[in-house]
C-alpha cells in the first residue's frame, strides 16, 4: 500500500496521472489468476479428499514390504488356472527362461508395457513359478496405486511389492529373484507410437542396486503389452497444470483409449486389455563388474544395457505381422 501511494503521488508531482497499468500489476493478476486455478481445482477435488486420503494412508502402510505375504500355496493351487487364462487371453510365451540362475539372489529387469494391469508382469510371473516352482522366492515391483487397487491383495500373495529400492534390496538380501522395471510409470504408459522403445526415462536406479548386492542383471524383454490399448500421451503436462504433481504426487495422469472406458484418463481402475499376443525373452546375464571393472561408470552401463534390450525388442517387433494378432 505504501508503495502504491508513493507511486501516485510520484505521478501527480510530475503534473499527470498515468493511463496505462504498470507492469507489475499483470504479473500479479497472472499469480492471482493460477492461484484461483488451484482454488477451484482444490474445491473440485474435495470429495475426493476423503478416499484419496485413505489411498495415501494405504500407500504408506506398503512401503515397507513384507515378503511373508507371497504365500506359495495359493499360488501353488491357482498357477495352473491363471497359465490357462493367460495362455488363451494373451497367449503368453516366454523364451530361455532357462537363463535365469536356477538358485541365489538376481536381479530382473524388464521394459515395461500395457497400462497399469502390465499383461507383461502376468505372463512372465505364471511363466518363472511354473518353470522354477513356486517355493523359490521371486518377487515383482509394482507402483503403489496397483497394490491399492482391488487386485492388490492377490497380487501381494503372488509376492508383489512396493516399488521402492529399499523393498528391492530386502528381497535380495532374501535371495530372491527379484523383477524391476526402471521405467516405471512413465514408460508403461508410453504413447502407442512408442510401442516399440525401451524408454527408462534415464533412471539408473537399477545399476546401483545390482552394485550393492552384488548379484547379476538379466534383461527380460517383451513386446505386445502396448497393443492392449491405445495410448495417448504419458500426461505429464496434464499432471502438473492441473497440480496434481504437487496436490496428490501424481507425476503423470496417462490418457489412453481402452475398454470399458473409451477415454480413460488416469488408468485409475484398469482396463480390460485386448488380447494381443505377450511375447517375452530372457537374455543372457550381465555381471557389471565382469563387463566393466571394479569401478563401473553407471552412464556407460546404462547405455549398453539399453542399448541390449532395445536391439532384442527391434528383433521381437520385427516378428509381428499384426497388432494383436502377433
Amino acid at each position: 500500500m505504501a508503495e502504491s501511494r508513493a507511486g501516485t503521488a510520484a505521478q501527480a508531482h510530475n503534473g499527470h496521472r498515468s493511463n496505462g497499468r504498470d507492469p507489475r500489476e499483470g504479473i500479479s493478476s497472472q499469480a492471482e489468476d493460477r492461484s484461483g486455478v488451484r482454488s477451484i481445482l482444490r474445491r473440485v477435488a474435495g470429495p475426493f479428499a476423503g478416499p484419496i486420503g485413505r489411498i495415501a494412508d494405504e500407500l504408506q502402510s506398503r512401503l515397507s514390504a513384507d515378503l511373508d505375504d507371497r504365500d506359495p500355496d495359493y499360488i501353488r493351487e491357482n498357477l495352473s488356472l491363471a497359465w490357462l487364462l493367460s495362455s488363451i487371453w494373451f497367449r503368453g510365451e516366454v523364451r530361455d527362461i532357462g537363463r535365469i540362475p536356477d538358485k541365489g539372489p538376481v536381479l530382473l529387469v524388464g521394459n515395461h508395457s500395457g497400462g497399469n494391469l502390465t499383461p507383461d508382469t502376468i505372463v512372465f510371473t505364471l511363466a518363472f513359478y511354473t518353470y522354477f516352482g513356486v517355493e523359490r522366492r521371486f518377487h515383482q515391483l509394482a507402483h503403489n496405486l496397483v497394490l491399492t487397487s482391488p487386485v492388490g491383495p492377490m497380487l501381494r500373495r503372488y509376492g508383489t511389492v512396493a516399488a521402492s529400492h529399499e523393498n528391492a534390496r530386502k528381497a535380495l538380501e532374501a535371495d530372491a529373484a527379484v523383477l524391476v522395471y526402471p521405467g516405471g510409470d512413465w514408460e508403461v504408459h508410453r504413447p502407442s507410437w512408442q510401442t516399440h522403445k525401451v524408454d527408462f526415462n534415464g533412471r539408473k536406479g537399477f545399476l546401483r542396486l545390482a552394485l550393492e548386492a552384488n548379484v547379476p542383471i538379466v534383461p527380460i524383454v517383451s513386446v505386445g503389452g502396448q497393443e492392449t490399448a491405445l495410448f495417448l500421451s504419458h500426461g505429464q503436462r496434464l499432471s502438473k497444470f492441473l497440480a496434481l504433481d504437487k496436490l496428490f504426487r501424481l507425476k503423470v495422469l496417462p490418457v489412453s483409449i481402452s475398454l470399458p472406458w473409451i477415454v480413460n484418463i488416469g488408468d485409475f481402475f484398469g482396463h480390460l486389455p485386448l488380447p494381443a499376443k505377450i511375447t517375452s525373452q530372457v537374455m543372457e546375464p550381465i555381471d557389471l563388474h565382469e563387463r566393466f571393472g571394479s569401478d563401473v561408470d553407471l552412464d556407460a552401463a546404462y547405455t549398453y544395457v539399453t542399448g541390449l534390450m532395445q536391439d532384442q525388442l527391434d528383433s521381437l517387433a520385427a516378428e509381428r505381422r499384426l497388432p494383436l494378432i502377433g
